[in-house]
């Protein structure tokens, strides 16, 4: 017959050192992972947790350390995929090194809500904050705040006095040119994110130097705003152009600076009866779980979004102890998938 619920508590420290014929000293030196406890009593006290399905009271604990085991994360436009996916790897990370994570979530990076998103987690006693910040605008808003604790940014600017931790960016980009230009591409076209993106920005800027590199005029830039529809639209320009075939640039491969635009530039070039990668090859960026079942599937940059959760935290947890460097920023490598949607060109 199960208890009364009034009789059921949760087992306390003091349970834990009568189980384990300790005292209460000993069980929190286990706890805390102080060293000088006999290897022998270290197994005791922890058999008896285990018993007892103890878990630590992260209040009680706060107040005899002066340490929360939180830490804040400010996430911006969580909605797209990229920060979604970094918000995760955060979350995942922070667990595995026994922090707690306190989540604010803003629709934009405007300067006060990056303030008042500061504000809340201060309240909550969080020991620092990861801010994934993938705008210029952002980052300079939060460069400006006075933080009572450590701030690590994720795709934020290393030319700003922050630590950070981020995909390198322009490493993608330069690896999917320099593969479509190595199947054979006279050129390569690129469809950008959105202006004032450190991510556009950067993957823009590695297509460029690779064309330059390789003797290619750059062909000019379209722009989206990373959702199919844009990509569509300009999937729609780029068909035009190759059935005009006019001009110094051809239309035969093309580098979307992120997968779901590239969904819309597929679509765009098969309803103008334009083969892929039969006539014009597309790359894009991120990876997402439906890449490899777009028709075709797509050829792609992929972030490893834990790597990069990892990194943050580690980095934050170091300023936290004072184990790091005030502005350092950790670079992490992304990778090249190639799928059917790219190939070298047909022969004319």
């Amino acid at each position: 017959m199960a208890r009364p619920a009034e009789d059921v508590r949760p087992p306390t420290m003091a349970d834990v050192a009568r189980e384990a014929g300790v005292s209460h000293q000993t069980v929190s030196r286990v706890l805390s992972g102080h060293p000088h406890v006999r290897p022998a009593t270290r197994e005791q006290v922890t058999l008896a947790i285990e018993r007892l399905g103890y878990r630590p009271n992260s209040a009680a604990r706060a107040l005899v350390t002066r340490r929360t085991r939180t830490l804040g994360v400010i996430a911006v436009n969580t909605a797209l995929y990229g920060p979604a996916s970094t918000l995760t790897g955060l979350e995942e990370a922070a667990r595995e090194q026994g922090y707690l994570v306190s989540t604010v979530s803003l629709p934009t990076g405007e300067g006060q809500g990056l303030k008042d998103a500061v504000d809340h987690l201060a309240s909550w006693g969080v020991e620092g904050v990861v801010a994934i910040t993938p705008q210029r605008s952002h980052i300079h808003a939060l460069a400006e705040l006075d933080a009572p604790f450590p701030v690590v940014t994720v795709e934020g600017s290393h030319q700003l006095d922050l630590p950070g931790v981020s995909l390198d960016q322009e490493r993608g980009a330069r690896l999917v040119t320099e593969h479509l230009l190595a199947a054979g591409h006279s050129t390569v076209r690129h469809v950008a994110g959105p202006e004032d993106w450190m991510e556009s920005e950067a993957r823009t800027a590695g297509w460029r130097r690779v064309l330059e590199e390789s003797g290619i005029r750059p062909p000019r830039v379209l722009t989206g705003d990373w959702s199919p529809l844009s990509g569509y639209r300009a999937g729609q320009e780029l068909a035009g152009l190759a059935r005009a075939r006019r001009g110094a640039a051809p239309v035969t491969a093309v580098f979307v600076a992120n997968d779901q635009m590239a969904l819309g530039v597929l679509r765009a070039l098969r309803e103008a009866g334009i083969r892929t990668p039969g006539e014009v090859a597309v790359a894009g960026f991120d990876d997402i779980p439906e890449a490899e079942y777009f028709p075709p599937p797509l050829t792609t940059v992929r972030q490893d979004f834990a790597a990069i959760g990892r990194r943050s935290i580690g980095l934050l947890v170091d300023h936290i102890e004072g184990r790091a460097r005030k502005a350092e920023h950790l670079l992490v490598e992304p990778q090249l998938i190639v799928r059917a949607s790219t190939r070298p060109p047909r022969e004319t």
